[in-house]
């Protein structure tokens, strides 16, 4: 099944000459296939690439006008990242820095950069303020959102269960680990329930032992791990080998990758990831990736239906939907990284769009606009079945009222403390 961006082809039928004569437009992704988070970040990056690779060969790119995804290798290194960005903003439409830590480094670059940054489901949750940071999106969820469905999931909807509960965060001792802190110690104070904190450092991560009896012996009604690479496939392995119960496991989207629960089989039972994505051989948009991107060999994926290569496909979608949607703003191909930000605050992800995308129940629908640069999607609790993750919950959404004045207090904090800090004043 043949699909077409709508947006995308009313710019190039505009522009046909214009397009003909295209270079491309460059949106360079800060890759990690090296180093401890190698295991994970392959398949959300063979994902991605594949996807841009299957509109080139199939539509010859987006709106007639062909992507060049080039990849700069950072394993995870901040220093490193910041380097691939330095090296690729000149031309960039987009930069896509793949690290809450990278991210945290070149948010204040970009004002002057004037590039957006793309950090689907990741990042600093308050970037979802648009009218403080201009130029970052998060989409289609942020890491507040995910803290607040799994404490609601905990809950089983009645919040007042939480009361006297104990709650642990196994989380990695870095920014991207300690993004649900804050968050999860307002709900703590709000609902009456004990966090116990539990950071895993990098260089603890493959041997867990000590965080684990701290967690044996503490005996929490519940453990969220938000951890990523390495520590997540220990953290699984420790869990079984203790005996905690499976089924008060709970894991950020991260923490949900196939290979990590297969290691563990039948015994990993009852494991659950919040998951704002969701794989489905069966798309229509599968078909087309088949014929055009892996029967001809272009792709270096070893499971195209696996969680996270899913989840990488849906994110270069957000990608190109932008990328169509600027096009049809401002009527051309060839658009830059500035009209791109107009593009990503006008994301329109629909039942219908995904649908004429032949992705329909892979994520769910969002919008965003020029205050809101997340969309705040909901997501849906997978849990690990034996074989496979299965969905185990209708669509969760987050508590906006409560999260929203933490957006906007930890925003203006942020603004504060990097002043003088642009605002977007022109947005309501």
């Amino acid at each position: 099944m043949k699909t077409f961006n709508k947006l995308a082809l009313a710019a190039a039928v505009s522009l046909v000459g214009a397009s003909a004569m295209a270079e491309g437009l460059f949106a360079p992704n800060l890759t990690y296939r090296t180093g401890p988070f190698a295991s994970t970040g392959i398949p959300l990056m063979d994902g991605q690439k594949d996807y841009m690779t299957m509109l080139n060969e199939r539509d010859g790119g987006v709106g007639g006008v062909m992507i060049d995804f080039e990849e700069c290798e950072t394993g995870y290194s901040t220093e490193k990242g910041v380097e691939c960005y330095e090296r690729t903003k000149a031309n960039a439409i987009v930069t896509q820095p793949w690290s809450t830590g990278i991210t945290l480094q070149v948010l204040p670059k970009t004002n002057t950069d004037m590039i957006p940054i793309l950090a689907p489901g990741y990042g600093f949750s308050p970037m979802a303020n648009g009218k403080v940071f201009q130029w970052a999106f998060n989409p289609p969820v942020s890491y507040w959102d995910g803290a607040s469905m799994i404490v609601q999931h905990i809950a089983g909807g009645d919040m007042s269960s939480l009361n006297g509960k104990t709650i642990a965060l196994l989380h990695l001792d870095h920014p991207f680990g300690k993004e649900p802190i804050p968050v999860l110690e307002a709900m703590a104070e709000a609902y009456g329930f004990t966090l116990e904190l539990v950071p895993v450092g990098l260089k603890e991560m493959q041997n867990q032992s000590a965080q684990w009896l701290q967690i044996r012996r503490m005996r929490p009604d519940n453990v969220i791990m938000w951890g990523w690479g390495a520590m997540n496939a220990s953290a699984i392995a420790e869990a079984v080998k203790t005996k905690y119960p499976m089924d008060q496991f709970i894991g950020v989207w991260w923490a949900g990758h196939d290979a990590d629960l297969k290691q563990v089989g039948e015994a990993g039972t009852g494991y659950k990831s919040i998951s704002w994505s969701f794989p489905m051989p069966d798309a229509p948009m599968m078909a087309d990736l088949k014929a055009h991107v892996l029967d001809k060999g272009l792709s270096s994926t070893e499971d195209p239906n696996s969680v996270f290569y899913q989840r990488g496909l849906v994110m270069s979608m957000f990608l190109a939907e932008g990328i169509a949607a600027a096009q049809g703003e401002f009527g051309t191909g060839e658009i830059n990284a500035e009209q791109l930000r107009w593009g990503l605050e006008n994301l329109n992800i629909t039942d219908e769009r995904l649908a004429e995308l032949g992705m329909t129940g892979m994520v769910p629908p969002f919008s965003t606009s020029c205050s809101n640069h997340t969309g705040h999607s909901g997501a849906w609790m997978l849990e690990w079945d034996g074989e496979k993750f299965v969905k185990a919950s209708d669509l969760l959404m987050s508590d906006a009222e409560f999260i929203a004045p933490l957006e906007e207090a930890k925003s203006a904090e942020y603004a504060e403390a990097n002043a003088p800090w642009p605002m977007n004043e022109a947005c309501e």
